[in-house]
């Protein structure tokens, strides 16, 4: 397995659709995804998409573990999961704010609007569909990893962008995204 180097904000292949693969079965699939996972854990993420890694393809690798769980109901661990060509689908008009940070965005923390539930499918290494319904902190990672297949980063996400800080800033001087919101605070 191989570090694959991460593509920053900026870099043209962030900002590109990424093209749909014929054969999720395909042993370049297999590799890459193999690198993807290595990558992200070594980089401490909890996902990561293909064009991250500067591969113009629609994959995404995520894992949701149980520290950040929200608590509802629909909002569950989830062990490794690689998804080809996933497609998002929100369940209901409903949508939360939650902290995000990115590999391609080091240093930055923003407060992003997501829809609360989701179903996504795609289909696994071995071909097989995938299928899920989910909700909380499990459907904010897989859409803020689908949005990288869209050359769309979290940033522009944000519709209010005080709530978008350098996490060195954040540490020292806590952002009370209630009072903000409300107008309390500046």
């Amino acid at each position: 397995m191989t570090l694959l180097k991460i593509a920053r904000m900026g870099h043209p292949v962030l900002r590109a659709r990424a093209a749909d693969i014929e054969d999720p079965t395909a042993s370049w699939v297999r590799r890459l995804v193999e690198d993807m996972i290595e990558t992200m854990e070594d980089a401490g993420g909890t996902g990561i998409a293909a064009p991250q890694v500067h591969m113009p393809c629609r994959v995404v690798v995520f894992r949701v573990g149980g520290e950040r769980l929200s608590g509802l109901p629909g909002d569950v661990e989830q062990d490794l999961t690689a998804l080809v060509n996933p497609v998002v689908e929100p369940l209901g008009e409903e949508r939360t704010l939650g902290w995000e940070g990115c590999l391609s965005v080091p240093g930055l923390r923003g407060v992003v609007p997501r829809h609360l539930r989701i179903r996504y499918r795609g289909f696994g290494l071995d071909g097989k569909s995938i299928a899920r319904e989910v909700e909380g902190f499990h459907a904010r990672v897989v859409q803020h990893e689908c949005d990288h297949l869209d050359g769309i980063l979290y940033p522009q996400r944000i519709t209010d962008h005080r709530l978008l800080a350098f996490v060195e800033e954040l540490q020292r001087h806590p952002l009370d995204v209630a009072a903000l919101l409300a107008g309390e605070a500046a």
